[in-house]
């Protein structure tokens, strides 16, 4: 197939829109079943290459869960505890495969950004994931195949139109890539860079300490960067990013909202979260939207008379700041990546409150002075990497 003519662009009024290679070779991809849209496929290819670079970098199978071509998750298949089973609603399905374990960690960290993605895996799909995808809201997946029962499960989601897109594993892309803006092309070189152990060699730190788990949780964050609309900023945390900062114009803005999010994903383990009282029957977006807004500054959009009864069996306590914050403490050992430098102390300042210990940034400005003196006063360690990472 050379190319594949698609529903329409970004937006219904964007016609005519297709996909197609320019060299006239066929595509390296085939639509198993439904009808992938423009940003379907956006996200696909982005998404496919983001687990393709974390499977060779950690050598475990990985997942992303994309949206708007930006991953709200990404993760490799590390098994999953009691506690991260129960906030990601698998507990009920018993263990899982390495490779449903990887995409139950990049759904689970931030559900209300995940709701509707688009799902790259990095391996065959297998049953375990195939049943866990089918579950959730979701508008299609991409991998490099599929066993065959887990083709038929996953078949049958969406009254039989969900997308299932199969990629040639083998596929490279020609090293130099282009982009059409307002009628004219732009071209560059692909970014081939290669992430693994030695790129964060160069830490700058007093504390020099990296462990192998940092190395492994700071390349996943480097390289989920990669694929991140710019400017970006991401926590990892145990082989999983806990929380995606992308496209803000402004680098701290970047960091509060990945740290805000890394914020959500810790307190969701919090014994008084686990512990909230739902009432049976409640779908699952109802209950991840209870959750975001019981944790939140709007706690009361579920605690008022009216709206409690509803949602929980009994009316919880609030959690108050000083409770969240009392739990907040408790989160360390967090991998911080960057995908430019920081130009300012205050994103140190505020990674130290979501428990970062690890961090990656480019370096080069001219207050790394501070921003180094910053990490010193919370014992942290910083690598300076000199590679930028934005994608746009």
């Amino acid at each position: 197939m050379k190319e594949l003519e698609l529903k329409y662009g970004c937006n219904p009024n964007q016609k005519p829109s297709k996909i197609y290679m320019k060299n006239g070779k066929d595509l390296p991809i085939q639509v198993l079943n439904g009808r992938p849209g423009y940003i379907n496929f956006l996200d696909a290819f982005n998404g496919w290459q983001l687990v393709s670079e974390l499977k060779k970098a950690t050598g475990l199978p990985a997942a992303t869960s994309f949206k708007h071509v930006s991953p709200a998750g990404a993760a490799v298949g590390l098994p999953l505890d009691e506690t991260l089973a129960k906030i990601y609603w698998v507990d009920d399905l018993g263990e899982l495969s390495p490779l449903a374990s990887a995409y139950a960690r990049a759904r689970g960290a931030d559900r209300m950004s995940s709701f509707g993605d688009f799902i790259s895996l990095s391996d065959v799909c297998d049953v375990d994931t195939a049943k866990l995808i089918k579950r959730e809201v979701s508008d299609g997946v991409i991998a490099p195949g599929y066993e065959p029962e887990a083709l038929e499960i996953l078949k049958e989601k969406k009254k039989g139109n969900y997308n299932v897109i199969q990629i040639d594993p083998d596929y490279v892309p020609d090293p130099i890539e282009h982009k059409e803006v307002f009628g004219i092309t732009f071209e560059q070189g692909r970014n081939e860079l290669k992430i693994d152990n030695d790129f964060f060699s160069n830490i700058v730190t007093e504390n020099k300490e990296l462990t192998d788990q940092a190395k492994i949780d700071l390349a996943i964050s480097m390289i989920t960067l990669k694929y991140t609309q710019s400017n970006s900023v991401c926590f990892v945390k145990d082989g999983q990013a806990i929380g995606i900062g992308a496209g803000q114009q402004s680098r701290i803005h970047c960091t509060r909202l990945a740290g805000q999010k890394a914020d959500n994903w810790w307190l969701r383990q919090s014994p008084q979260v686990m512990s909230l009282p739902f009432v049976d029957h409640i779908r699952r977006a109802d209950r991840d939207n209870a959750i975001d807004l019981y944790i939140g500054e709007d706690y009361m959009d579920v605690l008022s008379d009216d709206a409690w009864p509803n949602i929980f069996k009994e009316k919880p306590e609030v959690f108050t700041r000083e409770a969240k914050r009392e739990w907040l403490d408790k989160l360390t050992g967090v991998a911080l990546g960057s995908d430019a430098f920081f130009p300012f102390g205050d994103n140190i300042e505020r990674a130290h409150k979501s428990g970062v210990t690890y961090i990656a940034q480019p370096g080069g400005s001219v207050r790394d002075d501070n921003v180094i003196d910053t990490c010193n006063k919370y014992n942290m360690v910083m690598s300076f990497t000199g590679i930028r990472l934005f994608h746009h």
